[in-house]
């Protein structure tokens, strides 16, 4: 990151005032930060996130060049593609139906956005991934820890704690009916507080915040090199009010989207991203959509739009319970411990999901399942 601050693709006005206020490196640039480069040039906080935007984009491609040699793209197979694509692992939800239709569960370094109306569980599924991220891979899972960008306030710790119990006496329980040793160590240090411990919480308050964390986030990564799952819930939320230049929005959506790609690929992680529903006003009807627009609908690989048929309340984590009780084997009854609501058939509760393969192509699969209510 020793680039020179003249070599950089910024505005020439820009950089003349970098170079008077006497920045000469990249480097300098981002150690200094949006406020503080907003109060040495007398710039917005917007020109100056925009600015380290293009910045870091920039310095990251300069490391990836220096790393490939020659600055020559790297060249694979389609084979060598499809053998690295199933290696990676998943993230398992404990609901079957949706881990079988997202091919195991939600895969590392690809991004999901789940998007629904407000109340449809969009942050109680979030939090069941921030536990389930956790799980020892002799259980199935990835052994590793979550980061949780909260934008709207909607993280419940309590809550968090009944997933995590569950989620242990259920590990208990597979251990206790197995007996095998690696699960029996696994549990050892498998606890409430263990799982609490290493999901780490980040409050952002609006935009500038939300984006400062993200293009900061890669430095924390390399320093918890366990994390598997890095959640932004929501990323509509800090960018849907105080703009009145659409143009920057896009702009930043944009460059925060390919940040989110890079961290997804480079880590090794799972990204996940709730996103609210607006209306879209048609000739004959309105219709609701995802929000942000259609240029952001291109940024995730797999979208997951949830509905409910009816305007009755459901928590979506509580679909993670099978629809059928086992009584003759509570082990099998997965999370019901979680809840202690009767579970009773009523109408089915839908998830829409979107397999974003391009620009052009998007493939829509519906499920049809158990709706829980409270």
């Amino acid at each position: 990151m020793q680039r020179e601050v003249g070599s950089l693709p910024l505005a020439p006005a820009l950089r003349a005032k970098l170079v008077a206020a006497g920045f000469q490196t990249a480097q300098e640039l981002l150690e200094t930060g949006p406020c503080g480069l907003s109060k040495e040039l007398g710039i917005s906080k917007e020109e100056a996130l925009e600015a380290l935007q293009v910045v870091r984009q920039e310095c990251h491609g300069d490391a990836a060049r220096t790393a490939g040699g020659s600055g020559t793209t790297r060249k694979c197979t389609a084979l060598e593609l499809l053998e690295e694509e199933q290696a990676q692992g998943f993230i398992i939800t404990f609901c079957s139906a949706l881990d079988n239709i997202l091919g195991g569960g939600v895969q590392l370094t690809k991004i999901t956005e789940i998007c629904g109306a407000p109340g449809v569980g969009k942050t109680q599924l979030c939090m069941q991934l921030a536990v389930d991220v956790q799980i020892p891979e002799c259980f199935g899972g990835v052994a590793g820890e979550a980061v949780f960008i909260d934008t709207e306030g909607s993280f419940m710790v309590d809550r968090v704690v009944d997933i995590a119990t569950a989620c242990v006496q259920h590990c208990q329980l597979i251990a206790e009916a197995h007996q095998e040793e690696d699960h029996l160590k696994a549990l050892e240090t498998f606890s409430l507080e263990s799982i609490l411990s290493h999901i780490y919480y980040f409050r952002c308050r609006d935009y500038i915040e939300l984006l400062a964390q993200v293009y900061l986030l890669p430095d924390f990564l390399s320093e918890h090199s366990k994390v598997r799952l890095v959640v932004v819930d929501g990323i509509a939320f800090p960018f849907r009010h105080d703009f009145e230049d659409l143009s920057l929005r896009t702009r930043l959506l944009n460059g925060l989207a390919q940040q989110l790609i890079i961290i997804a690929h480079d880590h090794k992680s799972a990204v996940v991203l709730t996103n609210q529903m607006t209306t879209r006003i048609g000739q004959n009807q309105s219709t609701l959509v995802p929000a942000l627009g259609e240029s952001w609908g291109h940024a995730a690989t797999v979208r997951l739009i949830f509905h409910w048929d009816n305007s009755q309340r459901a928590d979506l984590w509580r679909m993670i319970l099978e629809a059928q009780r086992n009584e003759d084997d509570p082990s099998k009854n997965s999370w019901r411990r979680c809840t202690n609501h009767q579970v009773r058939r009523s109408q089915p509760y839908r998830i829409t999901l979107h397999l974003m393969a391009s620009e052009m192509c998007s493939l829509q699969l519906s499920l049809k399942m158990q709706k829980i209510l409270r």
